[in-house]
């Protein structure tokens, strides 16, 4: 699949993580001239921390100005 950049969205506090999906929303309300290709969704752990990230893969509206 050809895109021509990724977004990163992680966190580690519990906080974080509830606010994360929050996150990707506004980046994508604020970047309508961009179309989501892939998305990526990994979590992580240790005995201590919990980390999730998301990877957005997007490329840019052929129709933007």
């Amino acid at each position: 699949m050809e895109y021509k950049g990724a977004k990163v969205f992680s966190a580690t506090k519990a906080r974080e993580r509830v606010e994360l999906g929050n996150a990707l929303t506004e980046w994508i309300q604020d970047n309508p001239d961009l179309v989501i290709k892939d998305t990526v969704v990994r979590q992580s752990s240790d005995n201590e921390f919990h980390c999730i990230t998301i990877i957005v893969f997007y490329d840019f509206r052929e129709d933007r100005n």
